[in-house]
């Protein structure tokens, strides 16, 4: 073995000792998480209750107030009350009325916003270490470091822990991500060094291209944003189902109470997880149109229904139907929600399942 391919081994052997690091922190940001979940305020849990129930006098949702302030007056003066309408949102037919963000969304007490506190904390470095591993890997090779599935997963998990870091600098209210995406990081990070491990090599003549930095880069980026829009789609699921069961006058269990309250209004995660799907899409389409590009540079044609391509364009036309039913049919809610989740299954298919069991040219990946 010659110095330079020594060097590159042991810039190899670094990036993955760097990965194993990243994890190691990725729990303690973890623990931390729970930590700010469970120790969280639980004076301030409840709010969602107290705006649907007309005897108790703590946090009531402006529109709530409203209307039974025209009411009183209509019933003392005999007159008529004019007010601007309430807002709602619709859920598979009926109006709602706006509920507030729970009171954990964005912190708690101080006890859970230092919890809170240092999880983010941990995540950042966690983040930069994680970051140090991918550079670091693609120098060993001196390429960029996405050409099999184990650097496409290392890679995938930074861009997703990277997109919440930059909507939490944009002062965007995304605590509540916190705890689902380092698990499942830690779990993406796991499969991808137990399972998925790839000895760094030079590249096959098909991936020897400028267009799998821009393809590869555009399908990671997309991916991890689609994985936000998931995250908060089944949160919304749950929370809805929380804000339904207030509504009807049952009773949610206390741990259910505490939990979902630190989450944001169904409403909230509804319009978050689809302007984020909304925003990915277009880059998406570009993805596919970079991707047959290359396919008639490497292989002579744009399109072969290999696989790869069919899953691309399934996962496309997925996300296409969830964004015509919700701007042309009006669906909100559930049903969009259901959409939306198979939407984001097809992308993981076509990243885990067509890498994994389906023979086809971009087998060449290896794993």
């Amino acid at each position: 073995m010659n110095l330079a391919a020594a060097n590159n081994q042991a810039l190899a052997d670094f990036s993955t000792v760097l990965i194993y690091s990243a994890m190691a922190v990725y729990v303690l940001a973890f623990l931390a998480h729970i930590a700010e979940w469970v120790f969280g305020s639980r004076s301030k849990v409840a709010q969602t209750a107290s705006a649907l129930s007309p005897g108790r006098r703590s946090v009531v949702a402006p529109e709530v107030q409203a209307a039974r302030a025209a009411a009183a007056a209509k019933e003392e003066g005999g007159g008529t009350a004019v007010l601007e309408r309430p807002r709602v949102i619709t859920r598979s037919g009926s109006a709602r009325t706006a509920l507030p963000d729970g009171p954990g969304a964005a912190a708690g007490d101080a006890q859970g916003d230092l919890y809170g506190t240092v999880a983010f904390a941990l995540t950042v470095l966690a983040f930069v270490i994680h970051a140090a591993g991918v550079v670091t890997r693609g120098l060993s090779v001196q390429r960029v470091p996405w050409a099999n599935m184990y650097e496409f997963s290392t890679t995938f998990s930074m861009a997703a822990v990277g997109a919440y870091l930059g909507f939490v600098v944009a002062k965007k209210n995304v605590r509540w991500i916190g705890l689902p995406l380092v698990t499942t990081v830690l779990l993406d990070l796991g499969l991808a060094t137990t399972v998925l491990y790839t000895e760094s090599d030079q590249l096959p003549p098909a991936l020897d291209s400028a267009w799998l930095v821009i393809h590869v880069a555009l399908a990671i980026t997309c991916g991890a944003l689609f994985y936000l829009g998931a995250v908060a789609t089944v949160l919304y699921l749950f929370r809805d189902h929380y804000e339904v069961k207030l509504e009807r006058g049952g009773q949610p269990g206390t741990f259910a109470t505490s939990v979902l309250e630190r989450l944001p209004s169904a409403a909230s995660l509804d319009k978050f997880a689809y302007r984020v799907n909304a925003a990915v899409f277009p880059f998406w389409t570009f993805t596919i149109v970079a991707g047959a590009i290359w396919a008639e540079a490497a292989w002579g044609r744009y399109w072969g229904w290999d696989p790869k391509e069919v899953w691309s364009f399934i996962t496309w036309a997925a996300y296409a139907c969830y964004l015509h039913a919700r701007a042309t049919v009006g669906w909100k809610g559930r049903k969009a929600a259901y959409l939306a989740l198979a939407a984001f299954a097809c992308w993981l298919f076509n990243y885990y399942g067509v890498n994994l069991f389906v023979t086809g040219l971009h087998s060449y990946s290896g794993v």
